[in-house]
């Protein structure tokens, strides 16, 4: 038998017969979009000096989170590969998404690197609601999940900036809580009983970690770039980089804390390290530019790292196994948990400012609850529909017994043992 057959034998059993016919499908009609109606918009100058912040934050996404992802023992090189694909996938539908909604005039889309940008935020979902599900969907279903999640999430954009008022920074800040909660919502119609307690595949190795706290550092270095990149005024924006950075700070500190504090025989736990480290960003996000004072980040950044800790030493085995989902990176205690504090956090601190116009301060404050419940229930619904289509039989999900491992997607010329 020639080297490699037997992946050969295992990607046929995975990948759908029709699936060049898609790959094709798909690629010619982004292609026919980009000729037809994108246009690059001419102003250089702007473009230009934005280009560190877009390196930072293209950086962060692209590396981060390939990284990240990548601590699965078995699952390396699909953790990091195809996250490297949904983030290429991603951009170009987002941008044409984003384009018709946001940016459509004089029958043509005009591009720059601001819209590259939030583009590039918006994929961001995609790779959250990945962790989710990670190792138990093949690339296939993997793409239809991001061009349904960046449509929706665009049109749930379009919802809270038209018509709830919400600046359009601020409606890509909620890109953390709609990940979370698509991710776990389609997680649960991927659920199988028999992934509790963890397989042996699921777990870490000591390589593997390595990889993933790296991609945390990616992440949290590059953070203060993500949050105030899109900040218009210059003085917002210098307070969105310190605010974010001394939030994370503060949940780098609280991750190790409560990590050595929760754990049986006084020893840190890497998952909380590579995952609560990064919660003060997150839950920061929304109100890092009206945040005036620094301990006032510096305590969201410690209430966002503790709170994503537990979710991981408490929550996780209890409410998983009780809700019939699994959540295989954790997405819910290291995005949707912070996404929540921080959004209740601006909504407290909308309120203290507006306290001399009581009925703009209430406006404001239902605006602000309004934008995070159609976060929340547009996602929601969406996994809920996204996870049924990815279901059916036509996609050729890999079974049980090839979770979490490469071999079902890669090219393998030696032996697996030792792999």
């Amino acid at each position: 038998m020639k080297e490699g057959a037997p992946n050969a034998c295992l990607q046929d059993q995975c990948q759908p017969k029709s699936e060049r016919t898609l790959w094709g499908g798909r690629n010619v009609g982004e292609r026919r979009c980009f000729r037809a109606r994108l246009r690059r918009d001419p102003s250089v100058q702007e473009d230009l000096a934005l280009y560190p912040a877009f390196q930072d934050v293209n950086i962060m996404v692209v590396l981060g989170f390939a990284f990240l992802l990548a601590f699965l023992r078995r699952y390396g090189f699909s953790s990091a590969g195809f996250s490297l694909f949904l983030a290429a996938l991603g951009v170009q539908w987002a941008l044409i998404v984003n384009g018709f909604i946001f940016h459509f005039s004089d029958g043509q889309v005009k591009i720059n690197l601001q819209s590259i940008l939030a583009a590039i935020m918006s994929i961001t979902a995609v790779l959250i609601s990945a962790g989710a599900i990670l190792g138990k969907a093949n690339l296939m279903q993997l793409i239809c999940m991001a061009m349904v999640e960046v449509a929706v999430f665009a049109g749930t954009r379009w919802i809270i900036v038209d018509v709830l008022g919400i600046k359009s920074h601020i409606s890509l800040m909620h890109v953390h809580l709609f990940g979370a909660f698509f991710g776990s919502t389609v997680s649960w119609f991927l659920y199988n009983s028999s992934l509790h307690p963890k397989v042996e595949k699921e777990r870490s190795k000591p390589a593997s970690d390595v990889f993933a706290i790296l991609g945390t550092l990616f992440l949290w270095t590059f953070w203060p770039s993500f949050n105030s990149v899109l900040v218009q005024k210059e003085e917002e924006k210098q307070a969105a980089i310190y605010n974010t950075y001394f939030a994370m700070a503060t949940s780098a500190v609280a991750a190790f804390a409560f990590s050595k504090a929760t754990s049986s025989d006084g020893t840190f736990h890497m998952a909380h390290i590579q995952n609560a480290t990064l919660a003060g960003g997150v839950a920061v996000g929304s109100s890092v530019s009206i945040i005036r004072y620094p301990w006032i980040a510096m305590t969201l950044g410690l209430v966002a790292g503790a709170g994503s800790v537990l979710g991981f030493a408490f929550l996780q085995k209890r409410l998983e196994p009780a809700l019939r989902i699994h959540d295989t990176c954790g997405v819910l205690y290291t995005f949707g948990l912070p996404s929540l504090i921080g959004g209740i956090t601006r909504i407290i601190l909308i309120l203290i400012d507006s306290q001399e116009d009581l009925e703009g301060m209430g406006y404001l404050a239902l605006t602000e609850l309004g934008a995070s419940c159609a976060i929340i229930s547009l996602g929601l619904m969406a996994g809920l529909i996204t996870g049924f289509l990815l279901t059916f039989e036509f996609w050729k999900a890999p079974p049980i017994t090839k979770y979490f491992d490469d071999q079902a997607f890669w090219e393998f010329p030696h032996l697996a043992a030792g792999y």
